[in-house]
């Protein structure tokens, strides 16, 4: 023990009281300081956001699994139309990055996910396929999601806290595309939902919530509002959208109207910031 305290640490190189409860908001600070570091330097201030399940079966996965398992029936019809959604989600990120990759680099609106399978993946390889760079937000969670494939190298990051993973989409999102999800993509929806309902999150901001049939299966918004427990008006903070063409041209309309006719300037601090 005594030569233990002998050895000499600066406090910073220290991995056993970096990693020790005493250090928990130095560790915030580093998921709040170096991804805007990464950002700053890579020229990034408005993503598109792709929330969605992780359980979405790619193509291959897909046919795989209807051949090996022999899945017939109802359970055969969700797993083709959860493919669709990610089909969807590839073609709608492809069309998105193509569109903004035109633009002033200053204004690009770069392909941002979760960093995992399913539709995240979806989203990245959409962006890739359209040569353009894109964002992956992992987490670190005890099965391990792996990042995907598709993300950029220099925009590849991975979170402790989800809280922090959290405001890194929505610091810089200026539209989320919310695909049928579960529990996590349920979590992030009504985050942002609150946090625009409450004032809190002021941006102009086009929230997308894809694929109709799941989601109004799933959520009864229109019970909601006949139980009184949101107000009409916050029924207009989203929409919904069936197809790629049509979440295409909401949200590049939006984004036009928002932030290129007019010219508005986002409220974001690191682009102004001096290293």
């Amino acid at each position: 023990m005594a030569e233990e305290l002998n050895q000499l640490f600066k406090a910073y190189k220290n991995f056993d009281f970096m990693t020790c409860p005493d250090a928990r908001i130095i560790r915030i600070l580093c998921e709040y300081i170096e991804p805007m570091r990464r950002f700053y330097l890579t020229g990034i201030r408005d993503t598109i956001v792709f929330f969605g399940s992780s359980r979405v079966p790619s193509r291959e996965q897909l046919e795989i699994m209807l051949k090996q398992e022999n899945i017939s029936g109802a359970k055969r019809d969700i797993l083709l139309k959860l493919g669709k959604y990610r089909e969807d989600a590839v073609e709608l990120a492809r069309r998105l990055t193509k569109w903004s990759m035109a633009l002033d680099d200053e204004r690009r609106f770069v392909i941002c996910s979760g960093g995992g399978p399913g539709i995240m993946e979806a989203a990245n390889e959409g962006a890739e396929k359209a040569g353009g760079k894109s964002i992956g937000l992992n987490v670190s969670l005890p099965m391990e999601q792996q990042a995907n494939p598709y993300i950029s190298e220099e925009l590849n990051f991975e979170f402790h806290y989800f809280f922090m993973r959290k405001f890194w989409f929505a610091y810089m999102a200026k539209a989320l595309v919310i695909f049928p999800g579960g529990f996590g993509t349920m979590d992030e929806l009504f985050e942002i939902l609150t946090l625009m309902q409450t004032k809190k999150f002021q941006k102009n901001t086009a929230i997308i919530i894809y694929g109709s049939e799941y989601w109004k299966q799933v959520i009864n918004f229109e019970k909601l509002l006949e139980w009184g427990t949101i107000s009409e008006q916050d029924l207009d903070l989203f929409r919904f959208s069936d197809t790629p063409d049509d979440a295409y041209n909401r949200i590049t309309t939006y984004l036009t109207q928002h932030y290129l006719v007019n010219h508005e300037h986002s409220s974001n601090t690191i682009i102004n910031r001096k290293l």
